[in-house]
């Protein structure tokens, strides 16, 4: 309510004068008794005022409601407020309102609408009303005064009239207006709370002005944490996120609408990663930027797994498609039988293997036994031959590494242990790794984590780690070369499988299982193995154990012309320690370079292109495995 008194409007002198017409005075005061009134007081007002300048006793003001409805917006009574009514105009004084024109009847109101029970009950002899129209012509309500007397025409009553009915048509807009105005605010706001979709106003340094429900809940904030939030907190300290955040601001700053950028977010209550999809436009005023986003975690983390599971598809069937030295154990010598014994005790369990063995024992076919029998048989088995991997790309195959870590990271890479995660990891010559790689290896033993190459994230992992080696660890601990804490953790559980030579009985048995093998592969059929063969085969000390059985089978089977499988003294090594081979220079001409070309594959060829091990081609050379390597990289030998 206005403190302004009720004849005063401020700048307005409203006081009466002397001599002045009645019908000023009336206009005077009703002007007076509205002045500071709105809404419905300002029509309470008008009513009061009217009905006593025009000398009725009844006056309202009703709003048309449809289908011959009206209903009253304030109803003077003789001398008090009445509540409002509704009603129907048809057979009343107000119908003829309806159609937008003046209806005045200055006597014999009751006996002209004997239906209008209360204007018959209070004895009403004269009505005048004038409509409300707005500025289509449309009639929204109407003004009247009635009374028990009669009222004759009156040009100075019907100007007032029209001078209030107008006021009184403006005010009924006003509250339309307002009505409308309030719906949609109320329909606005409903909907931008409760939309499915995330809205949020923000400054253009990310800070956040008013966030809808669905917002608050991705973000995981509370209403009270809105407006001291920053969007770009939000955001993960790393390289990508960090850009991706950096770019959609500097887009936000040009003007320039910003349509499904894909953002890595933090949740504020939990940390949790959160992905958005963000579409952003700014305001007019350049102060500030409407945005709205998705929450599409799930389908991120779902493509992350699909891809995580593509690559350990992909790495699965590239072991498939490697040719393994033999698809099963086969053998009953004693000491087999043991090894196979602490395979079935350890599988069950998540604890750390060992595996030592000479090369072509089948150290793998032990780590592929305790993986398919233990409870992670349906995750992945991922192999590393630590032997064969550059030296400089250890630590990337091993953890992966970002986009741009180094030279020809061009795009993020999951290393074997992510890809192991859930599985069984298998080092193969893992006494080849080196020291540098060996401390974050033990972390990862011991902690079950690590960070990618070039990445800050601590990646957790869930892996069983079995290794392998044929080299003497312990005396690479006593030298200095292999770190003491990861040989004990590693060998928390060791398996020793022992050389072909150790178990000759099992040869017989090997040798049959192979040639049914290889028959099938090369299309021959081999009805037995020649008796002197056989006895050939076990008298050999096999420095290259069951891989080499196979070998020597493999090729005497190609060679062989009938259904009688034979091995010749010529297709064996004269002993069981190897030798260097020298190369057959057949030339005086040749290099020094070609020499030693021909020197080392000769010694490849002898070792079946084993470069490291105590049976490999480096230690026949004389030379360290990575020296031989480069060597062999500067000669052009491929491994």
């Amino acid at each position: 309510m206005s403190n302004t008194p009720s004849n005063m409007i401020p700048g307005v002198n409203l006081a009466p004068t002397p001599g002045e017409p009645p019908e000023l005075t009336a206009l005077r005061s009703i002007v007076v008794g509205t002045a500071t009134a709105t809404g419905p007081e300002f029509f309470s007002s008008l009513v009061k005022h009217l009905a006593a300048a025009t000398g009725c006793r009844y006056a309202f003001i009703a709003e048309f409601l449809g289908d011959y409805r009206a209903r009253t917006q304030a109803f003077w009574f003789v001398d008090h407020f009445s509540e409002n009514v509704e009603w129907d105009v048809r057979g009343t004084p107000c119908q003829d309102v309806v159609y937008g024109g003046r209806c005045h009847y200055p006597s014999g109101v009751s006996s002209k609408f004997p239906t209008d029970e209360p204007l018959v009950r209070l004895g009403i002899e004269s009505y005048l009303g004038v409509p409300l129209l707005d500025a289509d012509g449309n009639t929204l309500g109407h003004l009247c005064v009635f009374d028990d007397r009669p009222m004759p025409d009156d040009p100075r009553r019907s100007f007032i009239f029209h001078i209030f009915a107008q006021r009184a048509t403006a005010e009924l807009l006003r509250l339309r207006a307002e009505q409308r105005l309030r719906e949609s605010e109320e329909k606005f706001r409903d909907l931008f709370e409760e939309a499915p979709i995330a809205y949020v106003l923000e400054e253009l340094d990310s800070k956040l002005i008013k966030a809808n429900r669905a917002a608050l809940r991705s973000l995981g904030l509370k209403p009270e944490e809105v407006t001291s939030t920053y969007g770009r907190s939000l955001a993960p300290d790393t390289p990508d996120a960090q850009r991706r955040m950096r770019e959609a601001f500097e887009a936000v700053g040009r003007g320039t609408d910003t349509r499904g950028v894909v953002l890595e977010l933090r949740r504020r209550d939990n940390g949790k990663p959160l992905w958005i999809e963000w579409w952003s436009s700014p305001d007019r005023s350049g102060t500030f930027t409407r945005t709205m986003f998705l929450d599409i975690t799930d389908r991120v983390l779902m493509e992350q797994e699909q891809a995580r599971l593509r690559a350990q598809n992909k790495y699965l069937r590239d072991e498939i498609k490697a040719s393994h030295n033999f698809g099963e154990i086969v053998g009953a010598h004693p000491t087999l039988l043991s090894v196979l014994d602490n395979v079935e005790r350890v599988a069950p369990t998540d604890s750390t293997v060992l595996i030592r063995g000479e090369t072509g024992t089948g150290k793998e076919l032990i780590a592929r036994a305790i993986h398919d029998r233990s409870a992670r048989r349906a995750m992945p088995f991922v192999k590393v031959n630590c032997a064969a991997l550059p030296v400089g790309l250890v630590e990337s195959e091993f953890f992966g590494h970002e986009k741009g870590s180094f030279t020809g990271a061009v795009s993020a890479r999951r290393g074997r242990f992510e890809l192991a995660d859930g599985g069984t990891i298998f080092l193969d010559e893992v006494g080849e790794v080196a020291p540098d790689v060996q401390v974050k290896l033990l972390r990862v033993l011991q902690e079950s984590e690590f960070e990618r190459v070039g990445g800050t994230e601590t990646v957790k992992v869930n892996v069983r780690v079995i290794a392998a080696t044929n080299r003497d660890l312990a005396a690479d601990v006593r030298a200095g070369k292999f770190r003491a804490d990861l040989f004990y953790r590693l060998s928390v559980f060791p398996i020793a499988v022992p050389p072909l030579r150790e178990r000759a009985s099992d040869i017989p048995i090997l040798a049959t299982h192979f040639a049914t093998q290889l028959a099938g592969t090369i299309g021959r059929r081999f009805d037995q193995i020649e008796a002197s063969t056989m006895e050939r085969l076990q008298r050999y000390p096999w420095p290259g154990n069951i891989r080499e059985l196979r070998n020597v089978l493999e090729r005497a089977a190609i060679l062989c012309d009938g259904p009688i499988l034979k091995v010749m003294d010529a297709d064996l090594r004269a002993s069981g320690e190897p030798t260097p081979a020298e190369p057959q220079i057949g030339s005086a001409a040749l290099t020094l370079e070609e020499v030693e070309r021909a020197h080392i594959l000769a010694v490849l060829k002898q070792t079946d292109g084993t470069i490291a091990g105590p049976t490999g081609a480096a230690k026949i050379l004389g030379v360290p495995p990575s020296t031989l390597r480069s060597t062999m990289a500067r000669l052009g030998i491929k491994p």
